[in-house]
Parts: C-alpha cells; sequence; structure tokens
C-alpha cells in the first residue's frame, strides 16, 4: 500500500501526464507548431475556455458510454491549463507573439 496516497492518486496523475503528453501530437497545428489554446492565450479568452471545457467534460460525465475516463482526463487537463493561465510560476506569463 502506498503510505502517501491512499486513493492511488499518484496512479492517476501519471495517467494524466500522459494522456496530456499525448494530445501535443494530435492536436491540429500549424506550421509553426501553434495550436487553438496559443491563439485563444494571444485573444485572452484562455482561461474562460479552459474553464468552459473543464465543466463541459465533467457535465458529460457518465452520459456517454465508453468515454467516462476520457471525460475526466479531458477535465483534468483543462484544469491544470486554466490552473497554468491563472497562477503562472514563472515571472513571465508566456505571453505570446502570433506571426499575424
Amino acid at each position: 500500500m502506498n503510505e502517501v496516497f491512499k486513493f492511488n492518486e499518484d496512479v492517476v496523475a501519471k495517467e494524466a501526464v500522459d494522456y496530456i503528453a499525448s494530445t501535443y501530437h494530435a492536436h491540429y497545428a500549424g506550421k509553426e507548431g501553434l495550436q487553438t489554446m496559443d491563439y485563444l492565450l494571444s485573444l485572452g479568452l484562455a482561461k474562460d475556455f479552459c474553464r468552459a471545457s473543464a465543466i463541459k467534460y465533467l457535465s458529460r460525465f457518465g452520459k456517454k458510454q465508453g468515454q467516462e475516463k476520457l471525460d475526466l482526463l479531458k477535465t483534468i487537463h483543462y484544469t491544470l491549463l486554466l490552473m497554468s493561465f491563472s497562477f503562472p510560476h514563472t515571472e513571465d506569463p508566456r505571453q505570446l507573439s502570433l506571426p499575424f
């Protein structure tokens, strides 16, 4: 038994990190490697989009058979993005300069 994480949160967190890593090759991206989130961030919409997406996937949980785990992984991903955009871990909040 894990003495730190009683409910295997460490295992779930690793699964979430693995899922998030896999999404970076699955998204539509332009030649510059920009994703939709990059555009949303540059427009000041990233936090609202992440909050709404987390709510969407959490409220959808259990309603689409076979998608339950994926819905929760997406909820975790958007929640982590929301945290990252709300509480930057560096002095530079990574303001994006887009090539247009």
